[in-house]
């Protein structure tokens, strides 16, 4: 944060928050801002007339159809960036300029190119750069960390890894078109490696440290101009850990309870995400809904943990942010957390590709 912003801090002020983009995943982030002591949301922007009215029904005081005039007009701490990858870097430069830091969606941006310019412009203007790598806050997935790192299963020479989505599909039969950009390689940077990818290979370093892309291969099940499945090959040298990775959207009318698997495979015992899962998944989430509506008729303080834990992941990443910068320390996943996930699905996108280009088509003789 830069020397000429720390004097805004007191002890009794509140962040002061901006939302840009109030779709999908910008909604959850409101949500979360919302239900925080100590932020205050006071505007939003999105090009979609109802996403704007979504915002003004949830308490926003004012709204904007641009992010720029937001970022112009409103005296913020910070802005989530929660707009499609193609309008990251750009949201980041205007947010610099403005002294604002920001938490952004991820990916972080569609290219290491295009981080690297992002970056380099918070790091001129003094700005923090948060990025939204939920999956190390899931309870699930924290388990996982707290098991390993405490050394009940000693070294672990295996472990596998699968997360699944049905963005940008819908669960059908589907009600809406998807939105244009999911498809669109250079609007969205690619495919399930970048929208599912880049969270995995975040809590892979996490967990073990850094590692390095051996093998990938990528495929397009469905008439897309992005792969929709994705399978990678990862070694960790500092644990000599072999890991598998496959991510993949599929258009399932009854997606898994949780879309993401972690196991890992240690000489004394097995560490899976699904023992920190609730005994009943589906049970355990209506009983928080239930908690939400209750506190809100009684005026006490809602559950914002429910009603499933992927909720609770994404406020606690947020409050992490909000926290860090309000102490002028770095975010806890920060841009170069971001930038070094898409580091590695580049080079798993190189490496499938050179695997392709690779196969010989045989000679068909008569």
């Amino acid at each position: 944060m830069a020397p000429a912003l720390r004097s805004r801090w007191t002890d009794s002020s509140a962040l002061s928050l901006g939302i840009l983009g109030v779709g999908n995943i910008g909604t959850v982030h409101l949500k979360s801002a919302l239900a925080m002591d100590g932020v205050d949301v006071v505007a939003a922007a999105d090009a979609v007339p109802e996403n704007r009215r979504r915002a003004e029904r949830a308490g926003v005081p004012r709204t904007y159809d641009e992010y720029g005039t937001l970022l112009e007009a409103e005296a913020l701490d910070a802005a989530v960036v929660a707009l499609p990858p193609f309008l990251h870097a750009d949201a980041v430069e205007q947010a610099a300029a403005a002294g604002v830091d920001v938490f952004v969606e991820k990916p972080l941006a569609r290219s290491t190119e295009e981080a690297d310019r992002l970056l380099e412009a918070a790091r001129a203007a003094g700005i923090s750069v948060g990025v939204d790598h939920t999956l190390r806050y899931q309870p699930d997935v924290k388990g996982v960390k707290r098991e390993y790192d405490e050394g009940r299963v000693g070294q672990v020479p295996y472990a596998s890894m699968t997360r699944v989505n049905d963005f940008p599909f819908g669960r059908p039969p589907a009600e809406t078109a998807p939105p244009s950009w999911a498809h669109d390689p250079d609007l969205a940077g690619g495919g399930s490696l970048v929208e599912l990818g880049v969270h995995c290979f975040d809590v892979l370093e996490w967990l073990f440290g850094e590692v390095d892309v051996d093998g990938a291969d990528v495929d397009r099940t469905l008439d897309s101009p992005v792969e929709d499945a994705a399978t990678v090959l990862l070694r960790a040298p500092e644990t000599a850990t072999t890991i598998s990775l496959h991510c993949g959207t599929y258009q399932w009318e009854d997606l898994p309870e949780v879309n993401t698997r972690l196991r890992l495979e240690g000489v004394t015992g097995t560490i899976s995400n699904t023992d920190h899962l609730p005994g009943n998944f589906y049970a355990s989430a209506a009983t928080a809904a239930l908690r939400n509506t209750a506190s809100r008729l009684t005026l006490g303080d809602p559950d914002v943990f429910g009603p499933t834990f992927y909720l609770q992941a994404h406020y606690e990443a947020l409050l992490a942010f909000c926290e860090a910068i309000r102490e002028d320390e770095t975010p806890p996943v920060d841009g170069a957390d971001g930038r070094r996930a898409l580091e590695l699905a580049e080079t798993a996108y190189d490496l499938a590709e050179a695997s392709d280009d690779a196969i010989e088509t045989p000679e068909v003789r008569p």
